[in-house]
């Protein structure tokens, strides 16, 4: 028997999920209950996960467990980016391995394709948007970096438009830019929307419990899941947790719980978004990773998202909040100087499972346990078909892209502490210093 040594913790102040249609959660698990399937994690992979081996196996009971409330955890958190090309920043061109890229494209792709299909499919309103994305850039170096990028999408042979400086107001309001790449495979949406949607729209042999942090597990011919009010046991376990998949024995000091920040305002009122002007929605991230991502929501708010922390045990701490939400507030005024008095509704922060190679873990992590972890920051779509292709490859399916994920070098170790911390602080702060007046 081996104890979960950290749980998830998210703040309570994520705009996203507070602007989210109210949904009753499901009740927590009581007492004793066995099942064939178990998934951990209530996320965009597990949510997937579970619908897929519901649809593979309609006769059998499905259980999905979430420790919190679905559109709270990290995949209600994000800045609401379903992204479709390949972007490696340890690549030259932002490319890299020609096939590598090809196979990421596939795989994204198929991530956006499955979430259309069921918004269309249930009516649900996440705001969902194919309106493309900009990578735009203030700093000789942001501008280098969309030259290389352009390189890599020409290789890639993906459509894209460069924008220059006189014509990127019409697209987003702010003079702030310099030049823009807009790539038009992006969808944009509300993520906690999306996320309780997806909740509220499982087969019917799917039982999701809410609010069911799991405290011990004890792993043999079957696993046994205890909690506060008494256990699971699996047949099969799978872990969608991301880098609590570490707390749960697996994959120890491979991922690296990043936290992200983010703030977003009030509506604008008529003659704000007449001050501001541009298109009436719009996404644009940064050409520096560590600088700021920018949105404009189909609701009219405007959402700022940069900054980073290192959270090992991968819980959310306030303080951070309350530091970042001053940067937020500096970033906004550089770039809408015309809207004095808008301020922020919510702040919050959001944890990405990053590795030090960008390489996930599909598979198998022990008998009879599974696993889709480290999203690498593309949970929205990556998320999604890790977590259905892992469910057909466990009813006996293979393609292409099972045999691509399979194959996957997987995450790489890390140093161990106090040396881990010590580099990932030092590279965030220097990151997000270079970053200059991308931030």
């Amino acid at each position: 028997m081996m104890k979960v040594t950290s749980l998830p913790a998210d703040d309570n102040s994520c705009g996203w999920f507070h602007l989210s249609r109210p949904r009753k959660p499901k009740p927590a698990h009581e007492g004793h209950s066995t099942a064939r399937w178990v998934i951990v994690g209530a996320g965009f992979t597990g949510l997937a996960a579970a619908r897929q081996l519901a649809l593979n196996f309609p006769n059998v009971e499905v259980v999905l467990v979430e420790a919190q409330e679905v559109g709270l955890g990290p995949s209600g958190r994000n800045a609401g980016f379903a992204i479709d090309l390949p972007h490696d920043i340890g690549a030259e061109d932002y490319i890299g391995d020609i096939a590598l890229a090809k196979s990421s494209l596939k795989l994204n792709l198929a991530g956006q394709s499955i979430l259309r299909d069921l918004v269309d499919q249930h009516g649900i309103d996440c705001q969902m948007k194919a309106c493309g994305k900009y990578q735009a850039a203030v700093e000789d170096r942001g501008i280098a970096v969309l030259e290389a990028y352009r390189r890599g999408l020409d290789k890639l042979e993906q459509p894209y438009q460069m924008i220059e400086q006189d014509e990127l107001p019409n697209h987003l309001g702010t003079h702030f830019y310099r030049k823009a790449l807009y790539t038009p495979g992006a969808v944009l949406l509300q993520p906690s929307a999306l996320v309780k949607g997806l909740a509220d729209h499982l087969p019917a042999n799917v039982t999701l419990y809410e609010r069911t942090p799991i405290l011990e597990v004890e792993y043999g011919a079957k696993t046994v899941l205890k909690h506060a009010n008494g256990s699971i046991t699996a047949d099969n376990l799978i872990l969608a947790n991301n880098s609590f998949g570490m707390r749960f024995g697996f994959l120890k000091g491979r991922m690296l719980p990043i936290y992200t920040y983010g703030s977003i305002t009030r509506q604008l009122t008529s003659e704000e978004q007449a001050q501001l002007g541009g298109k009436p929605y719009w996404g644009a991230i940064p050409a520096d990773p560590f600088g700021t991502t920018v949105r404009r929501t189909p609701d009219n708010r405007l959402l700022i998202r940069n900054s980073f922390s290192f959270n090992p045990d991968g819980r959310s701490d306030s303080r951070y909040n309350e530091r970042f939400i001053r940067r937020h507030k500096a970033s906004f005024d550089k770039r809408f100087p015309m809207l004095p008095n808008v301020n922020f509704e919510y702040t919050w922060g959001g944890a990405l499972a990053m590795t030090r190679n960008h390489n996930g873990f599909f598979g198998e992590l022990a008998p009879n346990v599974y696993g889709a972890l480290g999203c690498n920051g593309l949970g929205v779509t990556r998320g999604t078909v890790t977590g259905q292709l892992l469910a057909d490859w466990l009813a006996g399916q293979r393609d292409e892209r099972i045999d691509f994920l399979l194959n996957a070098p997987g995450p790489n170790s890390n140093p161990p502490q106090p040396f881990l911390s010590l580099g990932v602080n030092a590279n965030l702060k220097w990151g997000q210093y270079r970053a200059g007046r991308e931030s």
